[in-house]
């Protein structure tokens, strides 16, 4: 088991100190595994969930589709016309960012919502670089509402067999969208009060043309066809993956037919970003190594004699050391080792893991918002500000992202353990 915890470890040190070559890590680690024995052969594959890198995938081709036909713009320009001032932009920009990036990546909501921002900062001769923050954090607050909000809730779905709906009542209660939206609200009455001296008017910076309503179909679709699929009980277990890769190919061959190539099946494509998808095909079988050598279960147990078999403890700790770890490491690799760790506590105290998995996802996900570097939505919004010409220093973000973090994972904490306590 050693000589699993010392692989392990020089990974995760080896994916902090070279972010760009992450993917290579894993599938260089996965391969060590194999080779070495820790990870026989014949499981390797086992220990790889096709569904949840297949509803990745998917998900991303149609999400580059629905962005390129400009609906998600046209919403905002349409929310904009209602407002009446600079600080309820603010908020209504933000709660829509955190609306779509409900149902889209993070990252693509901040590209699509920001530069709508921006123009009305332009316009108003007002600095942007708190509305943007704003938006950022906002976006990555939403990913844990849905299934298919974010990578690291499609990874929970997968390994927890939950299905769509499963994210808005589970087991009789109310399902882990709730808690997110409660904190999405208790978040946005903190805006309004940090950006209660914004009282400037906001004009329509006019609407945005749709090119294609087409993507909107194929997105209504996928959400309906996940939903449609979770009432029934013996479904193969790669279900959502087919729906979302197949709903992708349909839209690719589409597209092809009416721009008369076979090139342009490229450009949706390339938006979908292997090096995620090699990631964690890379940590799944990482994560299986460590299993099969008893990593996981002895962790498990570490975290259970530390609390002393406090079940209230240990959720405490989960949630709050999540947040910690993900504001400065990337929560894809975290939550997918933690998956099976949290699993092995709530086996090893013999209670239901629903709530140690929702209180790892709500702070996996939420802790990003406390840095800037904490969450691929940050660092993109911080990047346009800065492409801009306007330099962002720590204490921006710090002013808008801690206390937004606080007000987003304090009422989900609570909810969660009203809720799913046994």
């Amino acid at each position: 088991m050693i000589y699993a915890v010392i692989l392990f470890a020089a990974t995760y040190v080896l994916m902090l100190a070279l972010p760009k070559y992450r993917p290579f890590v894993a599938l260089g680690s996965a391969v060590i595994f194999i080779a070495s024995g820790m990870l026989p052969a014949g499981k390797a594959l086992g220990y790889v969930d096709f569904n949840v890198l297949m509803m990745i995938a998917g998900t991303m081709g149609i999400v580059a589709l629905l962005i390129e036909s400009k609906m998600p713009a046209l919403l905002a320009d349409l929310i904009l016309e209602k407002v009446p001032n600079v600080k309820w932009a603010i908020v209504v920009l933000s709660l829509f960012a955190g609306l779509v990036s409900a149902f889209i990546d993070n990252v693509a909501t901040v590209l699509m919502i920001a530069p709508i921002a921006m123009a009305i900062a332009r316009k108003l001769e007002i600095n942007p670089v708190g509305m943007i923050i704003a938006i950022a954090v906002s976006s990555n607050l939403q990913g844990a509402a849905t299934l298919v909000g974010d990578t690291t809730s499609i990874m929970l779905g997968g390994y927890a067999k939950m299905d769509f709906l499963d994210f808005f009542a589970f087991q009789g209660k109310p399902g882990i969208f709730w808690a997110v939206e409660l904190g999405a609200l208790c978040a946005a009455s903190l805006l309004l009060i940090l950006f209660r001296k914004e009282t400037g008017k906001v004009e329509s910076v006019g609407r945005t043309e749709v090119t294609d309503y087409f993507p909107s179909i194929l997105m209504l679709l996928t959400v309906l066809l996940l939903i449609a699929a979770s009432f029934f009980p013996n479904r193969p277990d790669v279900t959502n993956g087919v729906i979302c890769m197949t709903l992708l190919a349909v839209g690719i061959v589409v597209r092809c037919i009416r721009k008369k190539s076979v090139r342009a099946a490229w450009d949706v494509l390339k938006e979908v970003d292997i090096a995620t998808l090699g990631l964690l095909f890379g940590l799944f079988m990482v994560v299986g190594g460590i299993t099969e050598t008893g990593v996981v279960d002895a962790i498990a147990s570490l975290f259970t004699r530390i609390s002393g078999g406090n079940l209230f403890l240990i959720y405490t700790i989960l949630v709050w050391a999540s947040v910690l770890f993900s504001a400065f490491i990337d929560n894809i690799p975290y939550v997918a080792t933690m998956l099976p760790v949290t699993q092995g506590i709530a086996a090893a105290m013999g209670v239901d893991p629903t709530i140690l998995y929702y209180g790892l996802l709500s702070g996996a996900t939420l802790g990003g918002n406390l840095t800037p570097v904490g969450a691929s939505a940050n660092i993109t919004g911080i990047g346009l500000l800065r492409k801009e010409g306007y330099d962002v220093k720590n204490r921006d973000f710090f002013r808008i992202g801690i206390p937004f973090t606080l007000a987003a994972v304090i009422p989900a904490y609570i909810f969660f353990w009203i809720f799913y306590a046994p």
